[in-house]
């Protein structure tokens, strides 16, 4: 199992700057960002973007990885998004992934003008989005006329220092969001209830991630992809879980879902005073020292 961490765009770079490179200093694998335009809480709070803030992350930053977690079509046309993206992995010199998930609903989702779609349309959306992303990362130019989204002689030159593209980590729950992880994702991400924090106790958390991985081995099975080369992340955040209140904790916790086949977990870099007012200093000792500790 890695171990990766989940930055908030919320300091001004004078202050991030520093964040991001002790993230680095502390060993984890990957750093990611959040694509929205604010989120919860921070609504009415400092939000910066989440590309520039992963370009100046690249600039401080040698060996971890740097990704989105995640980008969608909420308010991103694929044309646009990879040719950022195929910036920013020649920026990272070829250390970027690329999170991408269908979107939620609130303010992100509004935030254009449009009406909020509907689910069927979010997995409309997101089907072709995806898709017509991965054409445009491994294609020189491209011209493709879809219900949602077209690109019409779309250049991307050089194209991404990884090849054939940066990897793709996807997010889903539901079955048709498990097909596109298992057709064009290196990985798969879950935060793991869909429905938030208050549905289900503790206890029984690992369990909704076991069945979730039932239904991407079965959707990897009908892609013709071997399960186990695609790389499963959870992101902490969204379960009435508490690994971070302890190293002890944190063992116990990641013990359970590398058990399961979890091979990254995500953690949030604490913000005081907010939903994520974890202790920095057993925070950086989860870094340290955490998986270290499994058996």
């Amino acid at each position: 199992m890695r171990l990766s961490t989940l930055i908030l765009p919320i300091d001004r770079w004078a202050d991030g700057r520093r964040t991001w490179r002790r993230a680095e200093e502390l060993g984890f694998h990957a750093a990611y960002t959040y694509d929205h335009l604010s989120w919860r809480s921070f609504r009415n709070r400092p939000w910066f973007g989440a590309i520039p803030t992963l370009a100046a992350a690249a600039g401080v930053t040698e060996r971890m990885r740097l990704g989105t977690l995640v980008a969608s079509p909420n308010f991103r046309h694929p044309v646009t998004l990879a040719k950022e993206l195929m910036s920013l992995d020649d920026i990272s010199g070829g250390r970027l992934t690329v999170g991408i998930g269908s979107g939620g609903v609130g303010f992100d989702a509004s935030v254009l003008g449009q009406v909020e779609w509907s689910p069927t349309e979010r997995a409309d959306r997101f089907g072709e989005f995806v898709a017509l992303l991965d054409r445009l990362l491994t294609q020189t130019s491209t011209t493709e006329h879809g219900e949602h989204y077209s690109a019409v002689e779309a250049r991307m030159i050089p194209g991404c220092v990884q090849q054939p593209r940066a990897p793709f980590f996807v997010a889903a729950a539901g079955r048709r969001g498990m097909e596109l992880a298992a057709a064009f994702g290196q990985g798969w991400v879950t935060y793991g209830d869909p429905h938030g924090p208050a549905d289900i106790p503790a206890a029984d958390a690992p369990e909704v991630i076991r069945a979730q991985l039932e239904v991407l081995e079965t959707a990897c099975a009908r892609q013709g992809r071997e399960y186990h080369m695609i790389d499963k992340v959870l992101l902490l955040g969204s379960t009435a879980e508490q690994p971070l209140a302890s190293l002890d904790a944190f063992v116990d916790w990641a013990g359970t879902y590398r058990a399961l086949g979890i091979t990254e977990a995500v953690i949030h870099w604490p913000v005081p005073d907010t939903e994520l007012a974890n202790d920095i200093d057993v925070f950086e000792q989860i870094a340290t020292e955490g998986l270290a500790q499994l058996s």
